[in-house]
């Protein structure tokens, strides 16, 4: 072991002195010129390590800011989707509030029972979402203010089809009214958008833009619902009957709310 500490200690002693020669010429700034050569060849390499650092942590800043971008889109979109969702039950809220104050001026409430529904959709019917478990029952009346808009014809328990008076299978009892009299007839549903009135007296006064009202005669009917307006007159004296083209009032896909006359 005293070998080893004696062969170490030779090597020791020379690096030493080495090393004071060194700080000896350096503070006598004797090294200058091998210093200068060495940072010739350093430098450069020095100067593209700390560009090379750069870029890195740019990179790395970049793919930190553009995940935090993304993280605070994707929670915008959120609170804008649930600001939009908190909007539209607002709007339909007050539609419907809106929809009850009209309906109560259109049809004294202590007269007629009416029920509340959405339309959910529509394609030869359209459906309504409420259905026997609300005490909706075939037959009964849709109506919007004071105008007809159908009547059910098929009452799940929590869903039903209105039959339109557009529909070719709605036949419904009517009358025109203006300052000569009235004209009385059968509305039948025509294919698209318009209704045909039928078996009208050539001689009862009919007129362009005359309104058009349900007589009651049917089961469930209230007398006066409006059900359109007359858009054309067809009076053909070789006919037993005149007709009239009659346009609705309202379009049913347009409305938010109607209301189920229960009584």
């Amino acid at each position: 072991m005293l070998k080893a500490l004696l062969q170490d200690y030779k090597y020791f002693i020379p690096l030493l002195f080495i090393s004071l020669l060194l700080i000896f010429a350096d503070n006598l700034n004797l090294l200058n010129l091998p210093k200068q050569a060495v940072q010739i060849v350093t430098v450069p390499i020095q100067y593209g390590l700390y560009r090379s650092g750069v870029a890195i942590s740019r990179q790395f800043e970049f793919i930190f800011l553009a995940r935090r971008a993304g993280q605070e889109k994707k929670a915008l979109t959120e609170q804008l989707a649930q600001i939009l969702s908190e909007n539209a039950n607002l709007r339909r809220k007050l539609a419907e509030t809106e929809g009850f104050l009209e309906q109560q001026r259109s049809l004294d409430p202590q007269t007629f029972t009416q029920i509340a529904a959405r339309p959910v959709g529509i394609s030869r019917f359209l459906l309504i979402d409420k259905g026997s478990i609300d005490g909706v029952k075939k037959d009964m009346v849709i109506v919007y203010k004071d105008n007809y808009l159908g009547k059910i014809t098929e009452s799940s328990p929590r869903q039903s089809k209105v039959i339109l008076p557009t529909d070719p299978d709605s036949k419904i009892s009517v009358f025109a009214s203006n300052k000569n009299g009235r004209a009385r007839g059968i509305l039948v549903g025509q294919f698209g958008s318009e209704m045909l009135m039928e078996k009208i007296l050539h001689q009862e006064p009919l007129n362009i833009g005359d309104l058009v009202y349900t007589e009651g005669t049917e089961i469930n009917f209230p007398r006066g619902l409006i059900i359109g307006s007359i858009s054309e007159v067809k009076d053909e004296d070789n006919q037993i009957f005149k007709q009239a083209k009659v346009k609705p009032i309202f379009e049913v896909t347009n409305l938010d709310i109607v209301f189920v006359i229960t009584n």
